[in-house]
Parts: C-alpha cells; sequence; structure tokens
C-alpha cells in the first residue's frame, strides 16, 4: 500500500498542477471543478484505505527497521513533519471544495469570493504539494535507503 500511495501522489500531484493550469491559463471552470471534485473523491478513499492498511493490515516499523535512518529516529522525525502536513491537508482542501461548491453552485460567477477562493486554494494546493514531498522524502528514508 505504501508503494501504491507513493506513485499516487505522483499522480496527484501533476494532476492538481493541470487543474490549476486549467483555471489559471484557460479559464476552464468547469473541468477544474471536474477535476478537484474528482481528485478529493479519490483521495478520501485512498486515505481510508491506507490508514485500514497501515492500522490493521501492515506492520511497517519492521520492514523501516533495515533503514539506516530507523535507527538513528530520523525516520520518526520525518514522519512527524510529513504529518504536520499530511493530517491538515484533507480538511483545508475539503473546507476550499466545499466553500466553492456552495459559492459556485450552477457555474463560475465574478464575485468577491474569488480572490478568497484563489488564496484558500493555492494554501491547500501548497499544503498538498508539501504533503506529498514529505511523504516521498519519509518513504524514501524509511524503505528504499
Amino acid at each position: 500500500m505504501l508503494d501504491i500511495v507513493a506513485i499516487a501522489m505522483v499522480i496527484i500531484v501533476l494532476v492538481m498542477a493541470l487543474s490549476i493550469h486549467l483555471v489559471r491559463n484557460r479559464k476552464n471552470f468547469a473541468v477544474h471543478k471536474k477535476i478537484q471534485i474528482a481528485t478529493t473523491a479519490f483521495l478520501a478513499v485512498m486515505i481510508v484505505a491506507f490508514e485500514i492498511d497501515m492500522r490493521f493490515l501492515t506492520n511497517w516499523r519492521e520492514s523501516a527497521r533495515v533503514s539506516p535512518y530507523y535507527a538513528t529516529g530520523w525516520v520518526d522525525r520525518f514522519l512527524m513533519i510529513h504529518l504536520l502536513f499530511a493530517i491538515p491537508t484533507p480538511f483545508v482542501w475539503g473546507a476550499v471544495i466545499w466553500s466553492a461548491m456552495k459559492r459556485f453552485k450552477q457555474s463560475f460567477q465574478q464575485g468577491d469570493y474569488n480572490c478568497k477562493h484563489r488564496l484558500y486554494g493555492r494554501i491547500a494546493a501548497v499544503m498538498m504539494l508539501m504533503t506529498a514531498v514529505t511523504g516521498w522524502i519519509f518513504y524514501y528514508m524509511a524503505f528504499v535507503a
């Protein structure tokens, strides 16, 4: 499951970048909305599957013990750094999606919420990127090195 999540995060980051490009440079609001909703649904399923696997099915620490970073404590330190981004990110992203769906019900409408949505969307995107980057570093330190 860890391998699948590491690969899925590459895809998520690329899809997120495409979605931002479509809305920012092409003003394609409808496709941006569809991509964001689909990505959110996909991530929700992935997070639930990942948590079930980590909590009940896999002893990741046993696999990580062979890493040179495990005994030094760096695996645990980087897991904590990763969790600083990974835990709040779904809530921030969910709030951005929820508020956008409330305010842009049928289609994009020009208004004062646009600037807020753009700001909150950027924050959510940076948080997702940091979740991915710190997750990849943790994955490397624990299972690849």
